[in-house]
């Protein structure tokens, strides 16, 4: 809707080597009474090694092998996705729930988003029935000497058309409804992180920090980001987002490393928003106080929507959090 790392650490140890060459001595210490057969002592120490050496080769197995969640690896041009889990039959969007997307629509701001290179790159989000354009305009208000790029959703609720001399704007969605829940939520919030963190590796230098906004399903994403990729994003801002629930696994690949990071988030919310229950609004900020270093607002009167005096909060926690300058 519009609104204006744990990896292993293995030691090397040259346990096979050790073991061949203590089995080259071994008629030094062998039993007298079989000439064949190595001593009780020296037996007990083979099977040791033998113990290290395998204890050795599964630690470089572990070393190797994909941990469960979106990446086969954590440094950059070595990542490999993994096929996010698919969910049930969607309603309202066509599709599957958790179904592979993929962005191919950016709106970058001057410079072709690279004019302010060494200060972060903010990467807005639009909620449901909405474009690329939405955001981009409310960021000259909260981060104007920051450079952004704005990704259109890649499901088509309804597609850009002319009438007579006026354009108009077509109509998107990152999840298969406005606002999905339990499982649903899980898989779709998945499958459109993963789209826009490939984005993101693709197009955006490696080096530069990247914050996500985001507004209502963009806010879920701008979230969803930290638990997908945790050790990318320097920050994330989240107007009237809701989190998944995390009850599908595969989902969650990186929950407990988010926690140990305190990555700043900002999450504003209407306190009158009749589009997001009260209690969705409350498990968000009890998820992000738990897993986030939290700063959270809620806003009387204002509605499913953003205000000037959020924008006004935004750019202080901007400044604080030395992200931008908070001026006007």
């Amino acid at each position: 809707m519009p609104i204006w790392r744990t990896a292993w650490q293995t030691i090397g140890c040259r346990g096979n080597a050790r073991i061949l060459r203590r089995m080259s001595t071994a008629d030094d210490t062998t039993n007298p009474h079989d000439p064949f057969e190595p001593s009780d002592d020296l037996s007990r120490e083979l099977d040791d090694l033998v113990d290290f050496a395998n204890l050795e080769h599964e630690m470089n197995e572990a070393a190797n092998t994909t941990p469960s969640g979106p990446y086969a690896g954590q440094s950059a041009g070595e990542r490999k996705r993994m096929e996010p889990p698919v969910g049930r039959v969607a309603s309202v969007v066509p599709g599957h729930f958790g179904d592979r997307l993929a962005v191919t629509e950016a709106l970058a701001s001057r410079g072709g988003g690279n004019a302010q290179p060494n200060r972060p790159l903010f990467v807005c989000l639009h909620g449901w029935g909405s474009d690329e354009d939405d955001l981009a305009g409310m960021m000259r208000y909260v981060a104007p000497y920051n450079d952004f790029v704005s990704l259109r959703a890649p499901l088509v609720l309804q597609e850009a058309s002319s009438r007579g001399f006026a354009m108009q704007p077509g109509a998107y969605s990152w999840f298969h409804d406005a606002v999905p829940v339990g499982d649903d939520l899980d898989y779709d919030a998945y499958a459109a992180a993963c789209a826009i963190d490939d984005w993101v590796t693709t197009n955006v230098d490696e080096n530069r920090d990247v914050v996500p906004i985001g507004f209502s399903q963009g806010g879920t994403l701008a979230v969803e980001l930290l638990r997908v990729h945790p050790q990318r994003y320097r920050a994330a801002i989240s107007l009237s987002g809701f989190v998944a629930p995390g009850n599908v696994p595969e989902t969650t690949p990186y929950d407990d490393i988010l926690a140990d990071l305190n990555i700043p988030v900002f999450y504003g919310y209407g306190e009158l928003d009749t589009v997001l229950p009260k209690y969705m609004i409350y498990e968000t900020i009890a998820w992000l106080e738990e897993h986030t270093w939290l700063t959270a607002r809620g806003y009387r009167g204002l509605d499913h929507a953003v205000s000037m005096e959020e924008f006004s909060d935004l750019r202080q926690w901007l400044l604080d959090q030395d992200i931008a300058s908070g001026i006007i």
